[in-house]
C-alpha cells in the first residue's frame, strides 16, 4: 500500500512532537512508525530553512545588475611558416624546421657537400 506524500507543515509537526518527546531518533521514528533517518532530514532541512531550488523563485531588484558568460574565441591567426629550405653547392635540397640544433646543421651540411 503506498503512503500519501506528507507535506512541509506535517513534518514540522512531527519534529516538533519529536523534540518534546525527549526520545531519540530512532525510538520516536518506531513510535510513531515513521523512518529515523527522514525525521533527522527533515529536522535539519526545517532548521535550516532548505527549500528546494524549483519553489524558491527568486525575484531580483530592478537595479541589480544580471552578468551572463559568453563564450569569445580568438580569431584565427595565420600560422607563419618557419621552415626554410638550403641549396647546396652539389644541387642537394635540406630542408629545416623553424627550430633546429645549429651545430647539427653545420655538421649535416659538411658531411653533404663532402659526399
Amino acid at each position: 500500500m503506498a503512503r500519501a506524500r506528507v507535506g512541509r507543515d506535517e513534518w514540522q509537526k512531527r519534529v516538533q512532537r519529536w523534540k518534546d518527546s525527549g526520545l531519540t531518533a530512532k525510538e520516536f521514528a518506531a513510535e510513531t512508525a515513521i523512518n529515523a533517518g527522514t525525521l533527522q532530514f527533515w529536522r535539519y532541512k526545517l532548521k535550516h530553512d532548505v527549500r528546494p531550488a524549483t519553489r524558491a523563485k527568486r525575484k531580483s531588484p530592478a537595479n541589480e545588475i544580471l552578468a551572463s558568460l559568453v563564450e569569445v574565441r580568438a580569431p584565427a591567426v595565420p600560422a607563419v611558416d618557419q621552415r626554410f629550405e638550403i641549396e647546396l653547392g652539389n644541387g642537394r635540397r635540406v630542408r629545416v624546421g623553424g627550430i633546429f640544433d645549429g651545430d647539427a646543421l653545420r655538421a649535416l651540411i659538411a658531411v653533404l657537400e663532402a659526399a
